[in-house]
């Protein structure tokens, strides 16, 4: 018997940079993808996913070739198979979790990290594959392989667990101060429209920045610094400024938060502030935040959350609320109160 056990995540500062390669600050949380596996004489993987009550088998000899649009698990196959890996075993597997799917929280990543350990675990490779390499292999197939428009940031941060920064340019880490007070998770109930919104996103805040850089070629994202934002904003369409706002501001919103996570005992509410600060360009400058959800992040500070933010790329799904004790249950009746479909406590995992 094979059990893998992968956590959620949430982005926590940084959305809507590491396709620019710019760094996030993300962790994972107590909200879980399990996988448990026992071999078969059938020559195939035999996948039950119990929570969608649906069933799928892979054949051990599939020539992975004609792979469907987000069939994430043939595309770590075909990743893995690159890799040298071979498939000869098979497995009746049975997937469960308690991560709300297409919510923010990352429940398609935790099952590519899952699928790739397990299939790791079958080769008997899982002491002398990293976890660098298996958010790697993760990004390769449920990005890459697809050319979707997101990021590294998902895989990277599942697969390593933990608080930590991510310089998305190479994918290294560091660890940070997991104290950032309580957290809540507020489910909105708003459909996600993820790829819709990335696309977009991703779209809009290239065409800024190749604006600027058509005519300052020597521009390093990297080191841009706040006033580079008044300096070249003019160069940049009016319809796409705002886009170029978020880009310098919510870089240096990561970087402060950074700085303030690497201290042993990190302001909560200096980090609650930048949390609503990020918030804020992302509703007003990136346009990924529904109206309803605005509203119940207001409700949620009003009421004493210290910062809050939408989770994820956007256009619905889940918020985090950084709360204190003694606000907790006030603060988890406001969310419900505006709509909220659901509201729990989650831990920072490592």
């Amino acid at each position: 018997m094979i059990e893998i056990k992968v956590p959620a995540r949430i982005c926590f500062y940084g959305d809507h940079q590491d396709y620019l390669g710019l760094p996030v600050i993300a962790g994972t949380i107590d909200r879980y993808i399990n996988l448990k596996a026992s071999p078969n004489t059938d020559d195939r993987y035999l996948l039950r996913l119990l929570d969608l009550e649906a069933e799928t088998s892979i054949a051990l000899n599939d020539d992975l070739k004609q792979i469907q649009s987000d069939d994430y698990f043939r595309s770590v196959m075909a990743v893995l198979k690159k890799q040298g890996f071979q498939f000869d075993q098979g497995y009746d597997i049975e997937i469960s979790g308690n991560i709300p799917v297409n919510a923010g929280l990352s429940s398609s990543s935790a099952l590519v990290v899952a699928w790739i350990r397990f299939l790791v675990e079958t080769q008997g490779k899982s002491k002398e594959i990293s976890d660098y390499q298996i958010g790697r292999w993760a990004y390769e197939a449920e990005v890459m392989f697809f050319d979707q428009p997101g990021g590294l940031m998902d895989q990277y941060t599942i697969a390593q667990k933990g608080l930590i920064y991510i310089d998305t340019r190479n994918g290294e880490s560091t660890r940070l101060n997991a104290n950032l007070g309580k957290l809540l998770v507020a489910e909105s109930g708003v459909p996600k429209k993820t790829l819709e919104v990335l696309k977009n996103a991703r779209v809009y805040a290239q065409k800024a920045v190749d604006a600027v850089k058509k005519v300052h070629p020597e521009l390093e994202l990297q080191r841009a610094t706040l006033t580079d934002y008044e300096k070249y904003v003019d160069l940049v369409p009016e319809e796409l400024q705002g886009y170029w706002y978020a880009t310098i501001y919510n870089y240096h919103i990561t970087l402060e938060a950074k700085k303030e996570l690497l201290k042993q005992n990190p302001d909560i509410q200096l980090l609650g502030d930048l949390m609503n600060q990020h918030q804020i360009i992302l509703q007003n400058e990136i346009k990924n935040t529904p109206l309803e959800m605005v509203e119940m992040m207001d409700a949620a500070r009003n009421a004493g959350a210290t910062g809050t933010k939408i989770i994820g790329s956007g256009g619905g799904g889940c918020m985090v609320a950084m709360v204190t004790e003694d606000m907790e249950e006030n603060i988890k009746q406001a969310f419900l109160d505006q709509g909220a479909k659901a509201v729990y406590r989650v831990e920072l995992t490592s």
